[in-house]
């Protein structure tokens, strides 16, 4: 019998690849290559049509239309399809010897800004009235996942949106600048503490390309509750992680993929405080930075930020 015949010209993408020059790099020659084979796989797979491609053209156009200095639209998208968090798993993917590891990576998300002041231990990082928001306590300890024991000096970054779903560079209305951000140095013992607010679930803005491709999709938009956490110290790997509180409605569809089920967590009732109702307590284990049981496969968040323009992207 005659082999079938392609439906498609079965060497063009040889040929386009085939086209990249010599003085490609070898990284570059590895990404962009198979980054060119999926597209054109694609393509083929479910014959798209040329209006479908234009559509596609105007809405990537749109992306960088709607980008500006404080939002960051196509980090957005990556966010919906859920590509930052599969890069985050796969950038912070650690081999263990299967009996401890550190606590799990989530997400750098859009809203991380390196200015976040330094604030005392105890202190607070409400610095606007919040009328809906319920102030907590958080405290813990950042731990040695080896040893078990507290690491002193560990630089504990949060920051967090207010009760009405905004971080403080959206809504300069109502929140001063930093409002709901601070860093904190463990003490001797590793341990921190200081007041914040029980987070509230939030929806992407849908006024871009995001809301577009949603609604495309039929997805909702929200986020569920969360805070914002990175943690660094010079002799450990650093880890940027999300909390998420166990009664929010959101945690199974977090419209960017960002829950761990080890990071859902519990706030209870906190008597004989007078600045907090609430209760959290959250420790961190951390891996040193000579653990021979664990190998990163690539760099770190913090590695691959850009610090070059002292801004959150948004």
């Amino acid at each position: 019998m005659p082999a079938q015949q392609e439906k498609f010209d079965p060497k063009f993408t040889e040929h386009v690849l085939n086209t990249i020059g010599p003085k490609c790099s070898d990284r570059n020659r590895v990404v962009l290559g198979s980054l060119i084979k999926h597209i054109h796989d694609f393509a083929r797979e479910v014959e798209l049509t040329v209006d479908e491609w234009m559509l596609g053209v105007h809405f990537i156009n749109s992306i960088g239309q709607a980008s500006t200095p404080i939002r960051n639209e196509g980090q957005r998208i990556s966010d919906v399809i859920g590509l930052e968090s599969l890069v985050d798993e796969i950038a912070h993917k650690l081999v263990t010897d299967g009996t401890i590891a550190p606590t799990s990576s989530s997400i750098l998300g859009p809203f991380w800004s390196p200015n976040a002041p330094f604030r005392e231990l105890g202190g607070s990082i409400i610095q606007d009235p919040a009328p809906l928001g319920k102030p907590a306590l958080m405290h813990g300890k950042v731990i040695d996942m080896v040893t078990g024991k507290g690491i002193p000096n560990a630089i504990f970054d949060i920051w967090q949106a207010s009760a009405n779903g905004k971080y403080d560079f959206q809504d300069p209305e109502n929140q001063s600048d930093n409002n709901l951000r601070g860093k904190f140095r463990t003490d001797a013992n590793g341990e921190y503490h200081f007041y914040m607010l029980k987070p509230t679930a939030y929806s992407l803005p849908t006024d871009g390309p995001a809301g577009v491709l949603l609604k495309l999709l039929d997805r909702h938009p929200m986020r569920p509750a969360h805070i914002h956490l990175m943690i660094t110290h010079d002799d450990y790997k650093p880890v940027t992680t999300q909390i998420f509180p166990k009664d929010d409605p959101y945690l199974a569809t977090d419209t960017v993929y960002a829950v761990k089920d080890d990071l859902v967590i519990d706030f209870t009732p906190r008597e004989g405080d007078p600045n907090a109702k609430l209760d959290l307590e959250y420790s961190v284990k951390l891996a040193p930075k000579n653990y021979d049981g664990i190998s990163p496969v690539s760099q770190t968040t913090i590695g691959l930020m850009d610090q070059t323009s002292g801004q959150a992207r948004l």
